[in-house]
This record gives C-alpha cells, structure tokens and sequence, in this order.
C-alpha cells in the first residue's frame, strides 16, 4: 500500500514513524518546508498529559496514550538514529494562585484521586513544601502547587528530526521543497476518492492520503470540496539568561501558572512563553510585544530573579486552531474513502503527536482488513 503523508511538523514526522514499522506499507512524505518549522519550531513542548483535568473520552486517553508512549519512544528514536532528544523529566509544577473559587484545592484533591485510580501520580505541596522545594518561587500569592512527576517538557525541534531520521532508518522517504499544488478527487460507487496530488515536482499517486499540514490543511480539504476551516492563533515566546540557574539544583521541574510556562533549559537559560494571540479582521496576525512583555512580567512575578534575566531572543509561531470544533481533528475527510486528517492540534501538538500516530496507524490496519 502506498501511503502520502502531506505535512512534516511533529505530527506528520510521529505518524511516518509510525507507519514505517507496519510491513507492506510504502510511505513518502511531503512538505514545502523542512522538517519542524510552521507551529512545532514555535512550540515549548510542555506535555501537560496527567496533570490536564481531562479525565475521561478521547481528550483523555489521547493525553495518556501519549504519556505512555514517549516513555519507550525516546530512548526507542536515540538508540535507532543516535540524536540526543533534549528533554525535562523532572515534572511539572502548577502554581496555584489565589482566586474567588474557594474549593480549587478540593477541585485538585478530586483529581489527584481520579489518578491514583488511573495508576497515575500527582501531588499537591502547601506554600511552605514548594518554598521548601522551589525556593525561586514567590508564594506571596499562591496557595500552593500541583506536581505531575509524570509529565515532561521535550525539544519539539530535535524530536521532529529524530522521528524523520527513524522513519528514514525503516524506508521512509522524504521531500521536503516541495509545494503540494492540487489535489484531485473521483467519484466511486462507495463513496469519493482523491486520485492524485499535483506536486511542483509532478503528479503523485497513492493509495492513502493523510494530510498533517497544519493550517495548510485548509486549502488542501478545499481542493477536495470538503474545506475543513483551521485558523491561526499566535504565539510568542521568549529565551531567557541567568548567570546561573535558580532555585534547587536537584529539582529543576517546568513552571507553570497564569498560563505561563517557565521551561528550564540547563546552566542559567529558561524558555517563558507563550502568547495566545487570535486573528482579527486583519489578513495577518501580527506579533503584539505588549503581550509578550506581559508574559515575561507574569513570569518575573512567579519568580523574581528572571527580571535579571537576559533576553537572548524571542520568537513566535502560529498555532493550528479549529474553527467551531474541538481540537485535534484526527479523522477520514467527510465522503472520502482514501483521505484521513491529522491536524488542526491547536496547542497540543508536541503532546498528542505519539497519540495521533497510533490512532491513524491503526484507521489505516483497519482499512487494510
């Protein structure tokens, strides 16, 4: 079976992994970019699975298939391809701030049990336990925090090539540059299906489709009569220096709070983002530095030394959003017999990506039967 995979974030990267341990299939996969660019180059990669309060139905066992997988997957891609995978596996930690709802610490109590029925771990410290452990931390504000020991922070950008680079180690083949033009569709008595694809390198056939291009996914399903509408939210994110790095050396988990993320990064550096910036009537979304500027101090208020901090560079990236649908949307294009999507991840990308490739994985063995 011939398989085209358009699209090479980190969610067309897991899915060739994927797909390329499965015998019989021949996969190629196309993208105008390289490898990680568009809203994985952008993305902080924080994998908020167990401490996510989806605690049953898809949204749910996606976090944990995922979870679950980057577990073997890492160390799995390192072996195989010999890159490093740059990642945090000392948790995450949620401030909790002080607000109006009296009962979030027994909202986190429900959760932390729900957990332990799911054979999964979370904690919550008092302001003293998290002074204790996090002495960077402010807890002026706070009334306490919840560590998800399980939860990680992984580079998006070295993940993504290390999955082409294993994908490519069972067969996989790979053209990036090249823009996907056209997409064409005939009418079978059971149902419609996409004949080919017209490339800037030629005509391509194949026997399945998938699309993974992100906000590219739009214009594609057009082509096919069956737009599927993903708009761009962006994102802005900030790359910090300390002179050394703060708190205990020994516990170096991700910070979140306020829907900020504070990523430690090794010997003084942090990641602090990100931005949530939606489309107006403009035809681009322009990067607002007043919002990043209010990240920053958001974080700063989280942990006072970060306003010694040097800015090395900030960046930002746009975020494939579903319009009046949740996100993701991992599913065969409405009509079509040979065309599945994956996309539209919105700010889940880095997290649901092992998921998502298992789930079409097995759309595809399902189809095969």
């Amino acid at each position: 079976m011939n398989i085209a995979i358009i699209g090479c974030g980190v969610i067309g990267a897991a899915i060739a992994y994927e797909l390329s341990q499965v015998p019989g299939l021949n996969i190629t996969v196309f993208d105008r970019q390289p490898p990680a660019q568009a809203s994985t180059g952008a993305a902080l990669g924080v994998l908020m699975g167990i401490i996510s309060h989806k605690v049953k139905g898809k949204a749910w066992q996606l976090r944990q298939t995922s979870i679950q997988r980057y577990l073997t997957l890492i160390p799995e891609l390192e072996a195989i391809t010999g890159r490093l995978i740059p990642r945090n596996s000392q948790g995450i930690l949620l401030l909790l701030t002080k607000t109006p709802e009296a009962d979030e610490i027994s909202q986190w109590d429900k959760l932390v049990t729900i957990r332990q029925q799911q054979n999964w771990q979370l904690e919550i410290f008092d302001t003293d336990k998290l002074a204790h452990l996090c002495p960077q931390v402010a807890t002026d504000n706070l009334i306490g925090a919840v560590y998800s020991p399980q939860d990680m922070q992984i580079d998006p950008t070295a993940l993504t090539l290390a999955l082409v680079d294993g994908a490519k180690y069972h067969g996989v083949n790979f053209q990036f540059g090249v823009d996907v033009i056209g997409m064409k569709s005939h009418p079978q008595s059971q149902g419609i299906i996409c004949q080919e694809i017209e490339t800037s390198r030629g005509k391509i056939t194949a026997d399945k489709f998938i699309i993974t291009a992100g906000l590219g996914s739009t214009l594609l399903t057009a082509q096919l009569n069956q737009m599927v509408d993903i708009r761009p939210v962006l994102g802005q994110a900030l790359h910090l220096q300390l002179s050394e790095s703060m708190g205990n050396l020994d516990f170096q988990p991700v910070i979140t709070g306020d829907d900020v993320h504070i990523v430690p990064q090794g010997k003084g550096e942090y990641w602090v983002g990100a931005t949530v910036e939606f489309p107006t009537e403009a035809p681009e979304i322009s990067a607002n530095r007043e919002l990043l500027q209010q990240v920053r101090e958001r974080a700063i208020a989280f942990c006072p030394q970060l306003s010694t901090a040097t800015i090395l560079r900030t960046w930002s990236g746009l975020r494939p959003r579903p319009e009046g649908r949740p996100a993701p949307i991992i599913e065969p294009l409405s009509g079509y017999q040979n065309v599945l999507l994956a996309t539209g991840h919105y700010r889940n990308g880095v997290l649901l990506a092992p998921a998502t490739a298992y789930t079409i994985r097995e759309m595809i063995n399902f189809a095969a039967t």
